[in-house]
């Protein structure tokens, strides 16, 4: 019964966007904000929009090759079906080791901001317990864990255009001067680390199969949780620097709840606090969605054990994954250094998007969205066979035939 047992396509539109959303609008808003400020000084604002930038780019590849390829594990079963299994191998334990630690960082992230307001329970007690949590969400169901990060979403985007219009009557132009005081080495340094806020807009690409119409639902998700997160970077950016500047920001742990606090208002900072914990939450939930998805890839192609591939006979979901995935977070918070931790992670990412970008750059030219970025990868190169185990999976909209070793759609995939 196990071996029939399917992921359920139970992600639409809105739940697809808030997956993303969830997963880039956390960490980096409520806690990074605060060290890319001391590197960058108020020209973080620079750093955020470069970031930004090079993940648009990034996002265009991940898209396309969503499209091209709607399967469980994202890059992971990206690069093993147009790269090589190796390549794949090494990305998708990429994303596992260094998601284990975020979803660590943010369950600290979470804890800091709790204890703010109950300040008797030990932070690691709280990042535990939290963790733990929305372990057992994850166990039960996509579609529970899918509707709870939905209502989270909502929130906390309300609470942040709470604390924009709240600050627009503290807001101090004089906090902007100097503008850069580390110069155009701290934008970029700022421009590194927060593009570790960035790197969740893929995170719907690693449940592919659990998403609706994902060939069109994925593509549009992520553009529109990538433009709704940049501009609500930029516009807290900007009211947070305005309210207390970044050196203040810079030294603070909770540097948004520490911005608010300027106005004298005890509500407006519990109102942040709370948004922060749940900001962090959305995040701890998506984490332990996307690395549970790739190990469940992993161990389904013979890439870790075999019951890692297996999904709960009620359920439908990757409960062998999800426990190995919820086991090693809770302990990597016990040893989990914050600022260590978002420096490897970014790292890392980079990493995997590199790989991500380099298998969109194996799409057959014949069915590619997007022109090719690098030159020298163009011609026979993208010309890859379609007789490939996997080419039979590739859904047409319309009929397909084969010209040599392609298959030739009459609508785009």
């Amino acid at each position: 019964m196990a071996d029939k047992v399917r992921l359920k396509r139970e992600i639409g539109l809105f739940g697809a966007s808030a997956l993303g959303i969830g997963a880039i609008v956390g960490s980096g808003i409520f806690i990074v904000t605060g060290i890319v400020a001391g590197l960058a000084g108020p020209a973080m604002i620079l750093s955020i929009l470069i970031a930004g930038a090079i993940a648009v780019f990034s996002a265009m590849s991940v898209a396309e090759l969503s499209a091209y390829l709607p399967e469980e594990g994202g890059t992971y079963s990206f690069a093993r079906k147009l790269i090589s299994p190796f390549t794949g191998y090494i990305a998708g334990w990429i994303w596992v080791f260094s998601n284990i630690f975020v979803g660590a960082a943010v369950s600290l992230g979470f804890a800091q901001y709790f204890v703010t307001i109950f300040p008797a329970i030990p932070v690691k007690v709280i990042a535990v317990i939290v963790c733990f949590s929305f372990l057992l969400i994850n166990y039960f169901g996509v579609r529970e864990s899918t509707l709870i990060n939905n209502v989270l979403v909502i929130f906390k985007v309300l609470i942040l255009l709470f604390f924009i219009a709240f600050a627009l009557g503290y807001f101090k132009i004089s906090n902007f001067t100097p503008f850069a005081p580390a110069g155009p080495t701290g934008i970029l340094m700022g421009a590194a680390l927060i593009f570790f806020a960035y790197t969740g807009f893929a995170r719907v690409t690693i449940m592919a199969e659990e998403v609706k119409d994902p060939e069109n639902t994925i593509p549009r998700s992520i553009y529109v949780a990538l433009g709704v997160s940049t501009l609500l970077y930029i516009f807290v950016g900007l009211m947070a620097t305005g309210l207390v500047g970044t050196a203040v920001l810079s030294h603070s742990t909770s540097p948004l709840a520490k911005a608010i606090s300027i106005t004298g208002s005890p509500l407006a900072t519990l109102i942040i606090s709370i948004g922060a914990m749940i900001a962090t939450a959305s995040v701890l939930l998506t984490t332990i969605m996307g690395v549970s998805r790739i190990v469940f890839a992993m161990g389904r192609s013979d890439d870790l054990p075999a019951f890692a591939g297996r999904l709960h006979p009620r359920f439908s979901t990757p409960h062998y994954a999800i426990c190995m995935t919820g086991a090693c977070m809770i302990a990597a918070i016990l040893l989990a250094d914050l600022t260590l931790v978002v420096g490897v992670s970014t790292f890392a990412m980079l990493v995997y998007y590199l790989i991500a970008n380099i298998a969109a750059m194996k799409i057959p030219s014949g069915i590619r969205r997007y022109p090719a970025i690098i030159p020298f990868i163009g011609g026979d190169n993208l010309h890859q066979p379609y007789d490939l185990p996997w080419a039979d999976r590739l859904v047409c909209r319309g009929d397909r035939s084969r010209n040599g070793n392609r298959i030739v759609c009459t609508h785009k995939l």
